[in-house]
């Protein structure tokens, strides 16, 4: 295996050092890094060296729904993007229900070998929430699946949720709740608020997220067992999942870019990009969001990465699908949104993208610090950069990236996987027999 050689980068963002790849692992950190003579170069000054980006809730579409995304084009996104592992989340058809399924999802991910793939089981048979899955089986199979969800839809039922907390506590497994009362949100299009008014949309009131988020805390209490909390968006789940974690609660939360950067006025052109689940909030809901990730609250970010067809985006909103993409969008977000505003380190994005979404997923081998001995999964970014968004030019299958025509901060300008790059000069490297 090639070794490669990055030069004079700053380690998350602190010191500046050269760092050595060899053998798919960080061989040398310092002076002694150069004493391989034969090593690539990658040029590192003025860039920030980070562990690479783990993503626990990512959608693949694939299998059943590849006019969307594939698992080649997703990890080929998530690779620009400076992922090295991304959780494939379980809405696909068939539906990750059953160790065939994430088995088939997993192979496909390291055949693919753009980045690691970690399927994420349903936690009931075909995302029904009635009768739940084989959690057992999944977690036992290849694929070792730590992470269940029904995502796109809340496991509602308290009785379900409650026997999947206490089955997932055989494996070390953790249950991820889509927080959304159904009953509260039936034909609601936006956030509830002013201009959900103004516009004439049914409202989507943050209690749908809130009062699950409450029972599902207590229930977690109860049985002792691990929850997260996905795409959180409200200031009100924010204090819930702060009162739950002083209680000592066994609670994570995510938070996605766009619930970092993007509010409810947005939609006041109904342009369809915009439209998400959970939906857009106001400007306190984003303050508290930001807030709540600075100060340990919130875990992570997770993307929520939603890709789309174009016939499922470009018509009437209320028509339109819920969804966005974020792969390869979603360090600049946390950049501008977090970094550039003083509220956090380079460090302390390790620590929301990487080091806690590798914990929480239980993988082993992702989300390493950059040391001497670990695995090389690795992300250099230049902050320095500023560049406009232009769909087109990225590597997802679909177009529906909300951050479309602005200006965004940072680059990725390698990403490696194992030691190998997946990405240098901020280009895709493509190998020798790979196809799609």
């Amino acid at each position: 295996m090639t070794a490669y050689l990055i030069r004079g980068a700053s380690i998350l963002g602190e010191g500046v050092a050269d760092v050595l790849v060899q053998d798919g692992r960080v061989a040398a950190i310092g002076a002694t890094a150069s004493d391989d003579t034969s090593a690539v170069v990658v040029p590192g000054e003025g860039l920030v060296l980070l562990p690479g980006l783990v993503d626990l809730h990512t959608h693949l579409r694939e299998p059943g729904r590849e006019d969307a995304e594939t698992i080649w084009s997703g990890t080929r996104a998530a690779a620009l993007g400076g992922f090295t592992c991304v959780h494939a989340m379980a809405n696909t058809n068939p539906v990750q229900d059953t160790a065939g399924v994430v088995e088939q999802v997993w192979r496909l991910g390291r055949d693919a070998g753009w980045a690691d793939v970690r399927p994420v089981g349903a936690v009931t048979v075909g995302l029904a929430g009635t009768q739940l899955a084989e959690l057992g089986t999944m977690a036992a199979s290849a694929a070792a699946v730590r992470v269940f969800s029904d995502d796109g839809r809340c496991v509602h039922d308290p009785v379900v949720m409650r026997r999947a907390l206490e089955y997932a506590k055989a494996f070390d497994g953790v249950i991820a709740q889509h927080a959304q009362e159904p009953a509260l949100t039936a034909t609601a299009q936006m956030h509830e608020g002013l201009v959900s008014a103004e516009l004439g949309l049914a409202g989507w009131p943050a209690v749908a997220e809130e009062a699950i988020i409450a029972r599902d805390v207590l229930l977690a209490e109860h049985v002792g067992s691990r929850l997260h909390v996905l795409h959180l968006s409200t200031a009100g789940s924010v204090e819930i999942v702060r009162w739950a974690k002083g209680r000592g609660i066994d609670v994570t939360a995510e938070a996605t870019p766009h619930h970092l950067y993007l509010t409810d006025e947005l939609v006041r052109g109904y342009d369809p990009v915009f439209k998400v689940n959970p939906p857009l909030r106001t400007a306190a809901d984003v303050e508290a969001v930001r807030a709540g990730l600075a100060d340990g609250t919130i875990d992570v970010v997770g993307t929520d990465h939603a890709p789309h067809p174009r016939e499922d985006k470009d018509c009437e909103w209320a028509a339109a699908a819920f969804g966005m993409t974020g792969l390869e969008t979603a360090l600049s977000v946390v950049q501008a949104a977090m970094v550039e505003t003083g509220r956090m380190t380079w460090a302390d994005v390790a620590r929301v993208m990487s080091f806690t979404p590798a914990v929480i997923g239980r993988v082993a081998d992702q989300g390493r610090p950059v040391q001497v001995g670990e695995p090389a999964n690795l992300t250099l970014v230049d902050p320095a950069v500023r560049r406009v968004v232009r769909p087109q030019d990225q590597a997802t299958a679909s177009l529906n990236t909300p951050f479309a025509g602005m200006e965004l901060p940072g680059r990725v300008v390698a990403t490696f996987l194992h030691g190998r790059p997946t990405v240098l000069d901020g280009a895709l490297v493509e190998r020798a027999g790979a196809s799609s």
